[in-house]
């Protein structure tokens, strides 16, 4: 069975940061691109970031250009999203989403096949 599966949420105070994992069964992530992306609530969901299976990244929001970085680290197949100076208007679920291909798919959640169940994060003082 081909899942996803995020890791790393939960509640940090405003200007703290958080990295998001994301791992992959049944498949090779690294063979394939990774985005992310997050749904507040009452919003719908938005695109954040997407790392290639090159290493190409995109930020999907232009005011989360120098906060937000998508990573991956082959050896451990794993992608990460690192967040840093966090807001409370940052808070959301956060998911990974991958596609059948080896590059970003842009920010239409419809292009992504695989998706975890999200990971929640909170911030707050």
């Amino acid at each position: 069975q081909l899942q996803v599966e995020e890791s790393g949420g939960g509640w940090v105070q405003p200007g703290g940061s958080l990295r998001l994992s994301c791992a992959a069964s049944g498949f090779t992530l690294g063979d394939y691109a990774t985005a992310w992306f997050r749904q507040a609530p009452g919003k719908e969901r938005e695109a954040v970031a997407c790392i290639s299976s090159a290493g190409g990244r995109a930020i999907y929001v232009p005011s989360l250009e120098g906060r937000f970085t998508p990573s991956r680290d082959s050896d451990r197949d794993t992608a990460y999203l690192q967040m840093n100076t966090l807001k409370p208007e940052d808070t959301a679920i956060y998911y990974c989403a991958v596609p059948r291909w080896r590059n970003c798919q842009g920010p239409s959640p419809q292009k992504y096949t695989y998706w975890g169940q999200g990971t929640q994060v909170t911030v707050s003082s």
